[in-house]
């Protein structure tokens, strides 16, 4: 499991505390999808790097399985935790199957290159992505559904316990959208890998998270299953945003329908 418990979080901008994530508190199951939603600048990509290790909490802590990522190296943690971010820019034109290989690292010595072991857990997390086909191109032709894709496969060949995903279908059309959303929810029942999704796509969070955390103004509005959770009530109250909030049958899930323009 993975937990944060009363996490605290400060920037500043020109000497004064400019956002402040105060007093979140989440739960990961081993196997659970946990999505994070709320509007721009509410805390979730600060909360994504908190609980992968990245940023220290002012206050509180990050524990995965009984132990505090404080007291872990960053290549221990590597091991454990992967993170898919919003873009990612190489600096050189590497081939796909690099790209995924550099999810091996944490698991290789100073100076090793990788060996045949690696090389087939690479191929085996392009398999799981569908991007096997795409092994040999140069990462920068690819399109971006096909870059995010490539990704997901390259933290999944960390072999983690957790994946961390910082809105992986930003400027995606919908077809890749569904694409991501499908492979997300395979990784999850098939292979058991534990989610945490930040993204402002309700309908998305809804179709794959078990659980929800409502983010507003760096505090959690509401914390809980997604079908409790996302609500009319609570669309309004996180964006100001009056919406239909109902079980669709062909879907089979909640959909969230926005029905006019924010009110303030």
């Amino acid at each position: 499991m993975l937990q944060g418990a009363d996490l605290h979080y400060g920037y500043r901008t020109g000497g004064r505390e400019s956002f402040t994530l105060a007093g979140v508190s989440v739960e990961v199951p081993r196997g659970g999808f946990v999505g994070l939603l709320g509007p721009n600048g509410c805390g979730k990509t600060t909360l994504l790097k908190l609980l992968a290790g990245t940023l220290p909490p002012r206050q509180g802590s990050v524990i995965l399985d009984g132990q505090p990522l404080a007291r872990m190296t960053r290549r221990a943690i590597a091991r454990r935790i992967a993170v898919v971010p919003q873009e990612t820019h190489p600096a050189f034109d590497f081939t796909v199957l690099e790209m995924v290989l550099m999810g091996r690292h944490p698991h290789l010595g100073m100076l090793t290159v990788e060996g045949p072991a690696d090389i087939a857990i690479a191929e085996e997390a392009l398999a799981a992505t569908g991007t096997a086909h795409l092994a040999g191109r140069a990462y920068m032709t690819l399109s971006g559904g096909e870059k995010q894709r490539v990704i997901i496969a390259s933290a999944l060949a960390q072999v983690p316990d957790v994946l961390l995903l910082d809105e992986p279908t930003a400027s995606l059309d919908l077809g890749y959208q569904m694409e991501i959303a499908a492979l997300l929810r395979r990784l999850n029942r098939d292979r058991q890998v534990t989610l945490v999704l930040a993204t402002h796509d309700l309908n998305l969070a809804a179709s794959v998270c078990d659980t929800l955390l409502l983010l507003r103004g760096g505090r959690v509005l509401a914390h809980g299953p997604t079908a409790e959770v996302l609500t009319a009530g609570n669309v309004q109250a996180l964006y100001g945003v009056p919406a239909d909030v109902a079980f669709h049958p062909g879907a089979g899930h909640v959909t969230v329908v926005p029905l006019g323009a924010p009110v303030r």
